[in-house]
């Protein structure tokens, strides 16, 4: 190629798991941030989805999510090591309307972390989703103990979520 260049894109894949209880809501956030879809109808997911965003981070950088979404009931289950693998970073969610599902994320977090490390050995990074703030919530924390119990619990930090009404997804 005589006088010209190749300008050079780099590429990164990034694997990223989304989990927690049952119907707290995880598969519309995936569907809401990679397709700008909500649908009312719940349908379970058996085992495992997956779900690739593509995002042009600058003119140089195409930056490749693969979103793992993971059933509710998988925590149960003996596959978790091997859909956790090679992940680099993980939203857990809860329902801020189902009070349980909140007192299972000490759990989800202590799966991911028994069960998948970054290269350092140091766990992998992960996010704290309150999933359905549209909606009234049964027994949701103040901001206060929500930082708090991120920080006790290992959580980069919290965000609350709606699917729904496409808040704080995008």
């Amino acid at each position: 190629m005589a006088g010209g260049s190749v300008s050079e894109c780099k590429e990164y894949l990034f694997k990223v798991l989304v989990i927690g209880e049952l119907g707290v809501g995880k598969t519309s956030i995936i569907k809401r941030y990679v397709h700008q879809l909500f649908s009312q109808h719940y349908r379970a997911t058996i085992g495992v989805d997956f779900a690739l965003k593509v995002i042009n981070w600058d003119s140089k950088t195409l930056v490749r999510l693969q979103l793992w979404d993971i059933a509710g009931q998988e925590r149960f289950g003996n596959m978790t090591r091997v859909y956790y693998k090679e992940a680099v970073g993980a939203f857990v969610v809860f329902d801020v309307t189902r009070g349980s599902t909140f007192d299972a994320v000490s759990k989800w977090k202590h799966d991911l972390d028994s069960k998948v490390k970054l290269a350092n050995g140091s766990p992998i990074p992960s996010v704290l989703l309150a999933n359905k703030c549209d909606q009234k919530k049964e027994s949701f924390n103040s901001k206060a103990l929500m930082d708090s119990f991120c920080k006790e619990t290992g959580f980069l930090g919290w965000f609350e979520t709606s699917a729904k009404d496409n808040i704080n997804v995008d």
